[in-house]
């Protein structure tokens, strides 16, 4: 189950525009007319990407008269988080070793002498 929700958060992640509209929700909630403004897209193209950050959880929308308000649910980006971390610690000691590989210097090499031929 948890796999699941974190497959469908990956995926909802995986597209730029719903990217940039979470970064915009992270501020304010906006309906979807803002949301799609800055995408210069149909409100119908807006509504499909948003559908699929609901569906990951990402996101929920509720009805304003006849606006469409979305907001951040911040949950499933803080269980994606949890399972990145498990790799944190990984990626660490990579670009330690990386680092300490960088930081060794480098050894000296003998100097060629030009070697002088008799004519």
């Amino acid at each position: 189950m948890v796999e699941q929700r974190l497959d469908s958060v990956f995926h909802a992640l995986a597209d730029g525009t719903r990217r940039g509209m979470l970064a915009k929700l992270a501020v304010e909630e906006h309906s979807v007319t803002a949301l799609a403004a800055p995408f210069a897209m149909s409100l119908a193209a807006a509504s499909k990407h948003i559908k699929v950050l609901e569906e990951a959880g990402l996101v929920s929308r509720r009805v304003e008269g006849r606006t469409h308000v979305v907001t951040l649910e911040a949950r499933r980006l803080g269980e994606a988080d949890e399972w990145l971390r498990r790799y944190q610690h990984f990626w660490t000691q990579r670009l330690d070793a990386l680092e300490r590989e960088l930081r060794k210097p480098e050894p000296a090499t003998p100097r060629k002498t030009k070697s002088r031929r008799k004519k």
